[in-house]
């Protein structure tokens, strides 16, 4: 029997990446997108769905349930990234930030664990981000939704473990997709303390994503979760420097390593 994955924004990006790659070694995939009509060219099927709005979360979920009989694997990728200094983002795109990337997550793994606990196994997957692990200037409402993510995961794996559902979370670090276009930026504010520091941070942000590593790296990682019997709590994929620098937090008294990020971005 083939196994039935389910990844939230699979219309491009990792998502997609993912979703293609499962797809050619024979799993059941279906994505997900806020507007699956507009998408062209998709290698599976997409439902509509915005993790914003949990009555599209409940419906997506019925309906590749109903189509399938069964939900293997979740993939919570779907989220959106955010910059600014923290003084100049609007509240209202804060509490964005935090729908997409920690209160609906929750929403998805609420939706599917009812299935997954009556089949008996299951597996969720959250995609976080090696910035989760690290308050970044000008990133700091980003870090903190995807550490958030990080904890809930780790909370929830042990709550579920019984029910024969495992949960993980993958923490990719820059890598050369869309995201950089998708994301809320603060504007540049003539005058402002932050024009300058917040300026050139925006500048080589979206220089590590133009740059970054390419996204099949991710999907491999994925897949190579779903064949193991007793997956991590944790998981990395980036480059080295990306994942040493979790590694240097611990290590490092926390002052020194606050002087490392601000000497990394020329603060």
């Amino acid at each position: 029997m083939k196994r039935v994955v389910f990844i939230t924004g699979g219309s491009s990006g990792i998502g997609k990446s993912i979703g293609e790659f499962l797809s050619e070694k024979g799993y059941t995939v279906y994505g997900t997108s806020r507007n699956p009509q507009r998408v062209t060219g998709s290698k599976f099927p997409l439902v509509a769905l915005d993790v914003r709005d949990p009555a599209t979360i409940k419906s997506a979920v019925a309906e590749v349930i109903e189509k399938e009989g069964r939900l293997d694997v979740l993939i919570n990728n779907a989220g959106v990234g955010i910059t600014g200094p923290l003084e100049e983002i609007p509240a209202d795109e804060i509490k964005n930030n935090f729908e997409t990337n920690v209160f609906g997550p929750i929403e998805v793994m609420k939706a599917v664990m009812p299935q997954m606990r009556e089949q008996k196994s299951g597996l969720i997957i959250n995609v976080t981000s090696i910035a989760g692990y690290m308050g970044l200037p000008y990133r700091s409402v980003y870090s903190a939704s995807k550490g958030a993510l990080e904890l809930i995961t780790e909370g929830l794996r042990m709550e579920v473990k019984g029910f024969g559902i495992t949960i993980t979370n993958i923490a990719p670090g820059d890598f050369a997709t869309n995201i950089a276009a998708g994301r809320y930026h603060a504007p540049l504010v003539k005058g402002s303390p932050y024009e300058t520091p917040y300026g050139n941070t925006l500048n080589m942000m979206n220089e590590h994503v133009d740059g970054g590593s390419n996204p099949l790296e991710m999907a491999e990682a994925v897949y190579s979760i779903m064949k193991d019997p007793n997956p991590k709590v944790h998981y990395k994929v980036g480059a080295f420097m990306q994942k040493f620098s979790i590694v240097l937090k611990r290590l490092l008294p926390d002052k020194v390593y606050e002087k490392l990020l601000m000497n990394h971005y020329k603060l």
